[in-house]
């Protein structure tokens, strides 16, 4: 669906295309509050799926925070409403002490994480969630003025992953005033948050704004084509930093990598920023920038050969040597405890080596070589060791329970254990 084309939701071919994506799954979960949005979230899935010889049986899934005396009634009104529909309901609460600070974050990881939990137990893969127009305008405007980058500036996906929970959004090209009219001819009263209303948020100062902005032209269409834009932008450079990642990014059997800084450099600050980002990725074992400035600093610094010594960033190590960049995991408490390596099985080992015991051998374990003498590893590997201390720190060793080494970093010396560098 066009992000310039609000669907009709009163069309079956319109249900039957936002549906589209997930129409091929055994069960489906719906979050749903009891507000207006995912009310006709609820309805349409329900239309949608009568609709279908073979349709995905449909979860409710309705979860009271605890933070309203309201939230148990508004929780019971879904039910009631869910079973109207013939669909089945689970009724959920978040067990436990709330934190201090962070609070909003706090529930809206118990909430997928909650949900995510009932979903399996339902075999439900995919999570549907009532996000509309008017949320992809806030966020776009919230992202905006935060700084974010292209892959911030795209918005909300149709398509993602939270807290585990694959989430599919079929409603993101409808408008608000859509669904609360597919709610009012339903026949139903939905809940209302006061959180909802309240200034103390950021979403909510943005969507007040909302109105005066759409006067100018700036309405929540036009920042849908944006996002739609950011997206074919940010696929485009995605692209162009993946073939220069593998033409340009050398990874040693420790894990460490090293690129010539001429050709970086050359690649301009939009790719050259990506490529950084996905090496850092790789060698600090998948730690999440917290900003995006982090890794424009660092190409910066890089480019104008300012890059101070002993540079920490993302779980890495950077250093600069001759005319490459070097960047090797740095040591620490982030890295994982030994590991048990189980018969006929593999292991993902810091999100960065794949172990596989491919025997029936027992009592083998993986964990950090922490100290390995250089000079007796080149009388194990048969070649110079010129990758950075850190590196050969960080390495995965396999051990059996003799203390005899069978794997070091990316080389086996037992046909038993295979060992794969995780780069993708």
């Amino acid at each position: 669906m066009s992000a310039s084309v609000t669907p009709d939701l009163a069309d079956p071919s319109a249900l039957a295309a936002l549906f589209a994506p997930v129409a091929g799954e055994g069960a489906l979960g719906l979050a749903v509050s009891g507000g207006p949005d995912s009310l006709a979230l609820m309805v349409l899935a329900a239309r949608w799926a009568n609709a279908l010889e073979n349709a995905p049986r449909l979860f409710v899934y309705s979860l009271d925070h605890g933070f309203r005396p309201e939230a148990a009634d508004e929780v019971a009104m879904v039910g009631r409403e869910a079973a109207r529909l013939g669909l089945e309901f689970r009724p959920l609460s978040w067990p436990g002490e709330r934190p201090e600070t962070g609070l909003q974050e706090a529930a809206r990881q118990a909430r997928y994480q909650l949900i995510g939990a009932a979903m399996i137990m339902d075999g439900a893969n995919v999570l549907l969630t009532a996000h509309h127009r008017a949320d992809q305008a806030e966020t776009i405007l919230m992202r905006l003025a935060h700084g974010s980058g292209l892959d911030g500036l795209k918005g909300i996906t149709a398509l993602s992953e939270v807290e585990g929970v694959r989430i599919f959004r079929p409603l993101l090209d409808a408008e608000p005033s859509a669904l609360a009219a597919v709610v009012k001819d339903a026949g139903l009263a939905p809940a209302h948050d006061p959180s909802n209303e309240s200034d103390d948020y950021e979403r909510v100062r943005w969507r007040k704004l909302l109105p005066a902005l759409a006067r100018e032209g700036l309405d929540s269409a036009a920042l849908s084509r944006f996002a739609v834009r950011m997206a074919e932008a940010d696929e485009a450079l995605a692209q162009l930093a993946s073939a220069a990642f593998s033409e340009l990014v050398r990874f040693d059997g420790f894990g460490a990598a090293s690129l010539s800084i001429t050709p970086l450099t050359q690649l301009g600050p939009a790719v050259g920023r990506r490529v950084l980002s996905r090496i850092l990725a790789v060698v600090g074992g998948r730690q999440k920038p917290r900003a995006l400035g982090q890794v424009e600093r660092l190409f910066e610094q890089i480019a104008n050969h300012t890059l101070p010594k002993g540079t920490t960033l993302l779980g890495t190590v950077i250093r600069i040597k001759d005319d490459c960049v070097v960047i090797a995991r740095e040591p620490g408490r982030a890295l994982p405890e030994g590991m048990i390596l189980p018969p006929q099985a593999a292991l993902v080992w810091d999100d960065r080596f794949e172990i596989t015991n491919v025997s029936e051998l027992t009592n083998l374990t993986a964990a950090a070589t922490d100290f390995f003498p250089r000079h007796r590893l080149e009388e194990v590997l048969g070649f110079k060791v010129t990758t950075p201390a850190e590196a050969i720190r960080t390495a995965p060793i396999v051990r059996d329970e003799s203390g005899a080494v069978l794997a070091l970093g990316g080389w086996s010396f037992d046909e038993r254990i295979k060992i794969t560098l995780l780069v993708e």
